[in-house]
């Protein structure tokens, strides 16, 4: 029986996929649930697994754009599995097909034909190259024998810098559906919404002394660190109920306004950047923030994160500071209104009280669309996640913090 393997819906809304890579070969024999290729849609790479044991036919290249619902493959189900004699002699056969393909993949070096006429400029090219103060010499002839050629000389470009003779080779390689999803989201982020952005300063001292004391015990009894984000999702979402207008959103003529926080996290994944969801956070403790944070990041590293998983949020949050980030403008998460910053952590000194003195400071910084949101908004927005952060103890855990923290 020959079974046709058809691209499985990978989420709503999408409608098709591309072929990032097969993982077996044309006419491999492969088991049921195997996983046999990776294909890339506009939100995840997700792995496509064999439905049923047998001979596989591919009928779709790496790189092809397939259809949700197109068939992709077929799979001889009365095939029979080859014999092998052992594992060492299968792991053997496959290091020694990988080795063909690196060696197939690499460039076979031509020996060029040297004779009299190599790098010889013919009179016409001689005048041309003279005019433009080109030497013969750094000029690759593509006539007969490699003679320099009129078209050679028009096409020669001076060089702008002292020669080196270093490598100036250059490749290409295509964009996957993901990358081109994102960069078109971006596009759209600023070509469609009236972004502006504004920044603030964060004292971190009283989130690094609750951190210092606690977080070996947080750790202990919950299993996961008590990092950044916890705060900083905790004071996001007390901030979005006391402005609401920066938890809606654009739909055509109207303004959708959300009563729940569903907060989206940027994760660098294998593949580029994902956002998972962080859904009803406004539910969630100082434990359960951190606890899905690790879920989510875990999942997309890994790979294995779903396009539910990514699908919808109100609210980003995005930490340019774990890449050393100093302060930068975040892009809004279309159809979202807003988007925090958050940026590296440095001493800095600051007036304390009338004094000078050193203290961990933040940047941070609200990217939002100025068509729903006013400066005003924005701005007391910001500086309420800004309040929330230097005194979390009386504004995030309502002046409890071992009941907060769960201890």
């Amino acid at each position: 029986m020959i079974l046709e393997m058809k691209v499985p819906s990978p989420g709503e809304s999408i409608t098709e996929v591309e072929i990032a890579d097969w993982l077996v070969e044309d006419g491999d024999y492969v088991e049921k649930d195997q996983a046999i290729a990776e294909v890339d849609s506009d939100k995840a790479t997700l792995e496509l697994p064999a439905e049923e044991s047998g001979i596989i036919t591919l009928k779709a290249e790496v790189g092809d754009a397939v259809a949700v619902g197109a068939v992709v493959c077929l799979i001889d189900t009365d095939a029979a599995k080859p014999a092998g004699d052992s594992a060492e002699k299968d792991l053997a056969e496959q290091k020694k097909s990988e080795s063909k393909k690196e060696e197939a993949k690499a460039p076979q070096p031509v020996q060029a034909k040297e004779t009299y006429a190599s790098g010889v400029a013919s009179p016409a090219a001689k005048k041309i190259l003279s005019e433009k103060g080109i030497d013969s010499t750094a000029v690759k002839g593509s006539g007969k024998d490699g003679r320099i050629t009129k078209n050679d000389a028009v096409n020669a470009v001076p060089s702008m810098g002292t020669p080196t003779g270093g490598n100036r080779g250059e490749s290409r390689s295509k964009l996957s559906m993901l990358r081109r999803k994102v960069a078109e989201r971006l596009v759209s982020a600023k070509n469609e919404t009236a972004m502006l952005t504004t920044f603030n300063e964060v004292d971190m001292s009283a989130i690094f002394e609750l951190r210092n004391k606690y977080k070996e015990d947080f750790k202990a009894k919950h299993g996961v660190g008590l990092g950044f984000m916890s705060f900083f999702t905790r004071a996001v979402v007390r901030a979005l109920e006391m402005y609401p207008s920066v938890n809606s959103m654009i739909d055509g003529k109207e303004m959708i306004s959300y009563d729940f926080c569903d907060i989206s996290i940027a994760v660098s994944g294998p593949k580029g950047l994902m956002v998972p969801v962080i859904r009803n956070a406004e539910n969630l403790t100082f434990r359960g923030v951190e606890a899905e944070v690790k879920r989510l990041a875990i999942r997309a590293r890994e790979g294995e994160i779903t396009v539910d998983e990514m699908t919808g949020g109100t609210f980003t949050i995005t930490n340019g500071g774990v890449f050393g980030s100093m302060l930068s403008t975040p892009i809004i998460n279309p159809p979202q209104s807003a988007i925090l910053g958050m940026h590296n952590i440095v001493e800095r000194p600051i007036a304390r009280d009338g004094a000078i003195a050193i203290a961990p400071i933040m940047y941070v910084a609200v990217s939002y669309d100025h068509r729903i949101i006013d400066g005003k908004e924005s701005v007391g927005f910001l500086v309420a996640i800004k309040e929330a952060l230097e005194n979390p103890e009386e504004l995030l855990m309502d002046g409890n913090i071992k009941r907060a923290l769960e201890m």
